[in-house]
């Protein structure tokens, strides 16, 4: 949570990017913090904790923080830094990378296994 808050609101302006000319590259890095902060919190929990009911539950609460946790770095990217700018596009990365987080926890962690 550290690291994606100063990432996000660390200006970046006299950093030398110019090897670096990747289209959309910015929504990826975005999408990969959300995707990796929703397991990670869900990980965090413990493997007996990450089992039954109450895990798909606690699942959702973390997918719904990422998600508002994202908007409001987006706002405050908008009306707290100088030369950063908050970005709706940025935003729908962030929560499409917890969406695939969570998806991606409930098919290995969650899902029922059968006996077959």
């Amino acid at each position: 949570m550290v690291l994606v808050t100063l990432f996000s609101l660390f200006s970046f302006s006299g950093v030398d990017s110019s090897g670096f000319k990747i289209p959309h590259l910015d929504k990826a890095v975005h999408f990969t913090f959300y995707f990796v902060m929703v397991v990670l919190a869900f990980l965090a929990n413990g493997k007996e904790k990450s089992q039954g009911r109450g895990s798909a539950n606690l699942l959702w609460y973390i997918v719904l923080f990422a998600i508002s946790y994202g908007i409001m770095i987006e706002v405050l990217q908008h009306v707290a830094t100088v030369d950063r700018y908050g970005d709706p596009f940025d935003a729908l990365a962030n929560s499409v990378g917890a969406i695939t987080g969570m998806l991606l926890i409930r098919y290995v962690f969650l899902r029922e296994r059968s006996l077959k």
